[in-house]
């Protein structure tokens, strides 16, 4: 037990106080100020966009020019080939041309460049809001009929559960803060495992091709030597998880107080977010790191030289990248998906979308609880497995690749038993 807390306070001491842990931690927290950053430049010093008006219709031209908009201006120009001339010259960011044919509107933007989405969503809109009007018109109809005819239709969601007499009850619908926790979990454990399957699979494979390994087995077994290993990166991992808790709950303690975050806490219950939902992604959140890391020792151990370290962890991640993608654009679009609930049961993937599952509240407690048990047993069984290949894996050299090595150590196993019978 002492050579087992030896290696794993060694692996950990190593990685945390390397350089490339510093800036994993610190990488977070920079995105975001260059982000607030970003978006305070760009709502202080956004230019205004000029778009010249061209149109015979002299009405609809000023209707057009007095309409003031943060994002843009128009003004009315004579004739089309003044407005090429003032765009060439930059004194037009575009020109939109106008026609009107019985009581129909049809607008014609021209410009160098795009003004931007919403710039030209905008102005579409604006012109539908016209045409409306000369529709009204046409058939005499008051401004009163005219906003009723656009009045839009109230629709709601409401969330509603049935008791043991079979009464239905309605309560608050937190589906969207929740579904907004898990996809945020659901990043932050890809961006883990991609970054700590390197990290585990590059501490094994840097002593195995330097056969540093074979003296370290000769004074310690395989499997402490193995479970040391992860153990000391898993408790990097953990402690980054900690440090990003500790700076979040710092942080909302500086900003509960402000209007806004009270205004966005009132939307939602707090008791739903801290109850079993937030337990229950945290229990897969954690077994997916785990069963992850068990995974990238295993892949590391079967590689022959350092170099081949990235080729090793490249079927983790795109295991990773299943269970991630399957979860944010099914679990987004179509919860109720045949393929989002079977894959919710499926290990290394579930751990991805079952939470997605659980907020979007497509799942029964029994259901839950399937998922946990299928992946806590094919965890146990993985680490077993890997554990028990360990010492076989990491003395074979095959320059066949992994599938290769991994077929030589069974077989090499195989034969340990049976002359051990």
């Amino acid at each position: 037990m002492n050579k087992f807390w030896i290696i794993a306070s060694d692996v950990y001491k190593k990685n945390v106080k390397s350089v490339a842990f510093l800036i994993m931690i610190l990488v977070p927290f920079i995105l975001l100020g260059v982000i607030y950053l970003a978006g305070s430049l760009a709502s202080g010093s956004s230019e205004i966009n000029n778009v010249g008006v061209i149109s015979e219709n002299q009405e609809l031209a000023q209707q057009m020019e007095s309409i003031k908009n943060d994002d843009f201006k128009f003004k009315y120009i004579s004739t089309e080939k003044e407005a090429q001339k003032k765009l060439k010259a930059k004194d037009l960011d575009a020109f939109l041309v106008l026609t009107v044919k019985d009581d129909e509107i049809t607008g014609k933007l021209y410009a160098e460049s795009s003004l931007g989405t919403v710039t030209e969503l905008t102005i579409n809109q604006m012109l539908n809001t016209i045409q409306s009007s000369i529709n009204a018109s046409k058939l005499n109809l008051t401004p009163e009929q005219v906003a009723s005819l656009n009045q839009p239709a109230n629709f709601s969601k409401t969330k509603v559960s049935f008791g043991e007499d079979g009464k239905m009850t309605t309560g608050q619908d937190n589906t969207m803060i929740l579904f907004g926790v898990a996809y945020a979990l659901s990043l932050v454990l890809f961006m883990i495992i991609v970054s700590y399957s390197s990290i585990i699979a590059q501490e094994i494979a840097s002593e195995k091709g330097t056969r540093i390994m074979e003296v370290i087995l000769s004074s310690t077994k395989a499997q402490t030597h193995f479970y040391g290993k992860l153990t000391g990166v898993v408790l990097v991992a953990l402690t980054q998880i900690l440090i990003y808790g500790v700076s979040f709950a710092i942080g909302y303690n500086q900003l509960k107080d402000m209007d806004f975050v009270k205004d966005f806490l009132t939307n939602f219950s707090l008791n739903d977010l801290l109850g079993s939902f937030l337990a229950y992604t945290l229990i897969f959140f954690i077994l997916g790191i785990l069963i992850y890391s068990v995974l990238a020792a295993l892949c590391g151990s079967l590689v022959s030289k350092p170099e081949d370290t990235a080729k090793a962890v490249q079927p983790i991640t795109y295991l990773a990248m299943i269970g991630y993608f399957i979860g944010m654009f099914l679990g987004t679009t179509d919860p109720q998906n045949i393929v989002i609930k079977v894959t919710s049961y499926i290990p290394l993937i579930s751990s991805f979308i079952m939470p997605i599952r659980v907020a979007n509240e497509t799942v029964s407690t029994a259901g839950i609880f399937i998922s946990i048990g299928t992946l806590v047993i094919f965890g146990i069984g993985l680490t077993m497995f890997s554990a028990t290949l360990y010492k076989s894996n990491v003395l074979v050299y095959n320059e066949g690749g992994m599938i290769k090595s991994l077929k030589q150590s069974i077989s090499i196993l195989k034969n340990e038993r049976k002359k051990t019978v």
